[in-house]
């Protein structure tokens, strides 16, 4: 057995016997108020004794392991003689809180008390957690484990090279970049799905940031359907507003710089449609409407390999292009790719910038005219889906304005050289 710690300065000792003390009376409070038997001194002391095991020795630690499972089985067997139920939450609750001791004992404190906090917020969350859990689809289920498996297992065994002879197609670029669409997509669908009930600007805000157009399709619909055409220009421009700092924030991920290519454009239209969306909630302000959106969740085996192909494709034409006809292959790449996926050719841009194929101006500016043409495929939608032939007009004039504002804002950026500036 070791004996430095017969010899152990007191300062440290202090420190792990008070983190090790309030990391189970936590714990154990919030067992308390869940009326478990085990409350906060049972806790307490299991985590203290986790903590003295770990200073001990290490056959200490095995030692004490047993007996905390000694009292799991105590504790279980009388929950089983007195109301015919098992305390497996807090059986487990038990096992963590002494592991959380041992690691204090060893020296770690920021470890022991995140995990004290996680557990705590876990065992107080039983009504949320359940509540979440009982309103998952199986195809949200599914979403979640294809976005581990292509960032956890397949990722990794991706090439990190070029392949071809003309150095078009790095393997590892494309995934990387399915891995950030699918993931902001799906996080933003997390949150689509908690706030789309809680009002109609919200629903829109969290909406365009999953899908733009598929939002704007079916608000559209809605609207229309509940006789509230004129909502359309607001929503519209929160959607699109959402869907061009989705792109940015996406560029950004791959080249920092390109952030100073997108904020003058993305300000400029953002200014233009806070001012009609100002003015349309002074107008219908008192409409109250609720929509709760149901938009299928951005990631699937067919979605993933849709943001595959289309990356590739945007990437080696735009490389290609690029090549011969400098940036504005790229630009024009932009334009039409926009109209497909805006998410997958800003990646595509943000990509070859990161290979020093396109500056990180020229990214950003791609990012920008994605963007413009995804929202221009609102027009098409509205025409169609609104019958009301003065909200029409009036939604095509406002729109065309802010894209008209975000055309003149990259060629100014481009003549001007406004984000060379900032770089």
């Amino acid at each position: 057995m070791q004996q430095e710690f017969l010899n152990y300065p007191v300062g440290p000792m202090a420190l792990k016997l008070t983190v090790a003390l309030g990391m189970g009376m936590l714990i154990g409070m919030e067992r308390k108020w869940s009326h478990k038997e085990a409350g906060i001194r049972t806790f307490s002391i299991v985590a203290l004794l986790g903590m003295f095991a770990a200073v001990i020795s290490p056959s200490v630690i095995i030692a004490a392991m047993v007996g905390v499972f000694l009292l799991i089985i105590v504790t279980n067997a009388r929950s089983l003689k007195t109301d015919n139920t098992v305390e497996i939450t807090t059986s487990a609750a038990l096992i963590a809180d002494y592991l959380l001791g041992v690691l204090v004992g060893l020296g770690h404190i920021f470890t022991p008390v995140a995990g004290t906090i996680i557990v705590t917020m876990l065992l107080a969350w039983k009504t949320e957690l359940n509540r979440f859990a009982g309103g998952l689809q199986p195809s949200e289920i599914r979403s979640a484990i294809i976005l581990g498996l292509i960032g956890f297992v397949i990722y990794p065994i991706m090439p990190d090279r070029f392949i071809d002879p003309w150095q078009l197609f790095n393997p590892s670029d494309a995934w990387i970049s399915i891995i950030a669409i699918a993931g902001i997509g799906f996080v933003n669908y997390v949150f689509l799905r908690i706030y789309r009930s809680h009002g109609l600007y919200l629903g829109a805000i969290f909406g365009g940031l999953v899908n733009s157009t598929a939002t704007v399709a079916e608000i559209s619909s809605r609207l229309e359907d509940a006789g509230t055409p004129e909502k359309i220009t607001t929503l519209s421009s929160l959607i699109n507003i959402s869907m061009f700092v989705r792109n940015m924030v996406l560029a950004a991920l791959f080249v920092p710089l390109s952030l100073a290519a997108t904020l003058f454009p993305l300000v400029a239209m953002a200014a233009i449609a806070a001012l009609w969306i100002w003015r349309d909630y002074i107008r219908h302000k008192d409409v109250q409407q609720e929509i709760d959106l149901k938009l299928s969740s951005p990631i699937s085996l067919r979605k993933v390999l849709w943001f595959g192909i289309l990356f590739i494709v945007i990437q080696t034409s735009g490389t290609l292009l690029t090549r011969v006809f400098g940036s504005l292959g790229i630009m024009v790449t932009g334009l039409i790719g926009g109209f497909i996926s805006s998410a997958s050719t800003t990646a595509a841009a943000a990509t070859m910038a990161e290979h020093g194929e396109i500056t990180a101006t020229v990214a950003g500016s791609v990012a920008i005219i994605s963007s413009m043409a995804s929202a221009l495929i609102d027009l098409p939608i509205v025409w169609r889906t609104i019958s009301n032939k003065k909200v029409v007009k009036e939604f095509t004039l406002k729109l065309l304005s802010i894209l008209l504002v975000g055309i003149t804002a990259v060629v100014l950026d481009r003549v001007f050289h406004v984000s060379d500036l900032l770089l």
